[in-house]
């Protein structure tokens, strides 16, 4: 899975752009392991977003996932999905 997706951060009104790594559906809600590339030192750092929107809405609306029961959560499910990698969650 190769999908590009544009992110606007709501605070600072920045877009990025994020490669879609993964992505799962838990309790009728969607989830996207994203990432913005790899860093200088060769490690990829990752963000799950959160589908907001409704079903009739023609975008799909995406929040950062900050909750860290959620995170906890979502983070396991996505480990097991991409096996081969290893996800740590950074504070």
């Amino acid at each position: 899975m190769s999908e590009k997706i544009k992110f606007v951060d709501n605070e600072t009104e920045e877009e990025v752009e994020f490669t879609v790594l993964e992505q799962t559906r838990i309790n009728n809600v969607n989830y996207l392991l994203v990432s913005e590339g790899e860093t200088e030192q060769g490690e990829e750092i990752v963000y799950i977003l959160k589908d907001l929107s409704e079903d009739t809405e023609a975008e799909a609306r995406y929040q950062m996932v900050e909750d860290d029961n959620e995170m906890d959560y979502v983070t396991k499910i996505f480990a097991e999905l991409l096996e081969d990698v290893d996800i740590e969650k950074q504070n």
